[in-house]
């Protein structure tokens, strides 16, 4: 474990820092004077964890683009079924009309040569 600290003093404050790294993990510190701040911040790096953390958000990234188109296809293909189920009851119904409109013109040729 590495230690190493900063003191930047200005005319009326103090501002320290310290890095401390523990194997891959660097964490910089900065710590200020009790009467300006009296919380630190802490800054955490890690190569490695910095690597799979952006593989992780780009894995998220990619599954809820996936979920999304994953949806509009779902949506797209209803919409079509839909749009299928309306042509064939349609088509249904001109069919029903043509049979019925071949059915009276027969029924008319029958009567006429008899």
């Amino acid at each position: 474990m590495q230690n190493s600290s900063i003191n930047t003093s200005k005319p009326n404050s103090t501002v320290t820092g310290q890095y401390t790294t523990t194997g891959d993990m660097t964490i910089y510190q900065i710590r200020a004077p009790a009467t300006a701040l009296s919380q630190g911040v802490v800054m955490a790096a890690s190569l490695g964890s910095l690597h799979t953390e952006e593989a992780t958000c780009k894995r998220e990234l990619r599954l809820m683009k996936n979920r999304e188109a994953a949806q509009e296809r779902r949506r797209k293909k209803k919409e079509y079924v839909k749009c299928l189920e309306n042509r064939v009851a349609v088509l249904e119904n001109q069919n029903k009309t043509l049979i019925e409109e071949l059915k009276a013109l027969k029924d008319l040729y029958c009567h006429k040569a008899e």
